[in-house]
């Protein structure tokens, strides 16, 4: 099952999102277990980085996995502010760039990476490949 959790994230962010990103799990050979969406701002996610992960600098997505197997599980927290600030610079819709982030955090629990320019144009082109199935 896939929970959101914000303190005033609309109910259609749910309803809009959650089949899809079901799709995207069955799409990638995976199985749906336990996987929670904190939506948050950019210091609670600095905060996060900093503690856990020992980074210094503000990110729109942080992963922690759960898998186990085929079973797709994890938390996944992303800020709002940060998502909001990239969709900017990068000339996209609000929208667009939140299913992207979305997309990227299963696309992460389904073993994807993005650590070498390699791994990062292979999240790319599966996250775009999501995002149209989205539109269709």
């Amino acid at each position: 099952m896939i929970h959101f959790f914000y303190e005033n994230l609309p109910e259609s962010v749910a309803t809009d999102y959650k089949a899809w990103l079901e799709d995207i799990i069955l799409s990638e050979g995976k199985k749906l277990g336990e996987i929670s969406y904190i939506f948050c701002n950019d210091e609670y996610l600095l905060k996060v980085n900093q503690d856990y992960l020992q980074h210094d600098y503000y990110t729109d997505i942080i992963t922690f996995d759960y898998v186990k197997g085929r079973t797709i599980s994890g938390e996944i927290f992303v800020s709002l502010q940060r998502i909001s600030d990239n969709a900017s610079t990068l000339s996209r819709e609000y929208e667009e760039e939140l299913r992207r982030v979305l997309a990227h955090g299963i696309l992460h629990l389904s073993g994807y990476k993005d650590k070498s320019e390699a791994e990062e144009k292979e999240m790319r082109n599966k996250e775009d490949f999501y995002l149209a199935r989205y539109y269709r």
